[in-house]
């Protein structure tokens, strides 16, 4: 496995797909279905013997290049995997799929040849198991530790719904739910959770089947777009889940107490790292020497969809 960067793009991955094929997997760090993906592409590429290589990129770190392919394909979600061969991308898929559909996939591309026995991939996935365990329990640790750190029980409701543990989730955020409900004091992280906590529990009795056919009929059925969208959201494809809300809050604005708006919003919080601390000042006798300001880096995806907000309200 390499991670691809501006400086070796050309060698690692258009390159090198010319002496043989190279899946790139397109990931972030807040991606939850991403942190899915990662390991069960990671067990694969051992067990097809090299066959193929994988390759990582980062999108918050490498965005000139997700952006282009996530533009050549019409793809604006992640995790987002792309088959290069013969130094061009031929074919891509979206989403955390189960480890059968990858490997139809593979199959289509890779050369034929003998697989590693399962036993060896077995070791794996048990540490990925670990790793995840580990993850949850320093951040149960965490909020247990000091029950009034937000911060921390942010991260471990994000972490529990990411996992798809929703009533977990419910329970780790029982202590907080009213601090996410005041409109006097708000909390737009809190509140953010909470609009990601619901959608999770409404999906579990929705049938996207019959919304998407709700919608076909009639376009501007809002309750099925919204339903859809709440799918979208408890599914972690958070670009899905706001283009559909776009499309309510185009059609109209005050729906339902603009409930699409302040979904739509939440979700951009959900997708916005928090700023970093500020480095910590250093003194030498009298002086103060200030360190750097903190500085946020853009992320293109959520500038774009904030412009389209911006846009339709305005």
């Amino acid at each position: 496995m390499i991670d691809i960067t501006l400086q070796n793009f050309e060698a690692e991955l258009i390159v090198a797909s010319q002496q043989r094929p190279v899946l790139l997997d397109i990931w972030a760090p807040w991606c939850g279905p991403c942190r899915t993906l990662g390991p069960v592409l990671e067990k694969l590429e051992t067990a097809y013997a090299g066959r193929f290589t994988l390759a990582k990129l980062n999108s918050d770190e490498v965005p000139e290049i997700a952006s282009q392919l996530s533009q050549m394909f019409g793809v604006r979600s992640i995790p987002f995997c792309v088959m290069f061969a013969g130094g061009q991308p031929v074919d891509g898929f979206v989403g955390a799929l189960p480890e059968a559909q990858i490997r139809e996939f593979l199959d289509k591309h890779v050369p034929p040849g003998e697989e590693l026995p399962a036993e060896d991939e077995a070791p794996a996935d048990a540490e990925g198991d670990a790793d995840l365990e580990t993850v949850l329990g320093k951040l149960a640790h965490a909020v247990q530790a000091d029950p009034a750190n937000d911060a921390a029980r942010f991260d471990y409701v994000k972490a529990l719904l990411e996992l798809g543990l929703v009533a977990e989730a419910r329970e780790a955020f029982a202590p907080v739910a009213a601090k996410a409900a005041d409109t006097l004091v708000p909390s737009p992280r809190l509140a953010a959770l909470a609009t990601w906590l619901a959608a999770c529990e409404a999906a579990a009795s929705a049938d996207p089947a019959a919304l998407q056919a709700a919608i076909a009929t009639n376009k501007r059925d809002f309750d099925a777009r919204f339903a859809l969208a709440q799918t979208h959201l408890a599914g972690q494809r958070f670009t899905d889940a706001m283009d559909e809300l776009l499309e309510i809050i185009m059609r109209d604005k005050a729906w339902n107490g603009e409930a699409a708006r302040k979904a739509y919003v939440a979700i951009l919080e959900l997708l916005t790292k928090p700023a970093p601390k500020p480095a910590a000042e250093a003194k030498t006798g009298t002086l103060e020497l200030a360190g750097k300001a903190a500085v946020v880096q853009s992320d293109p995806l959520i500038d774009s969809y904030r412009r389209r907000l911006s846009m339709a309200l305005f």
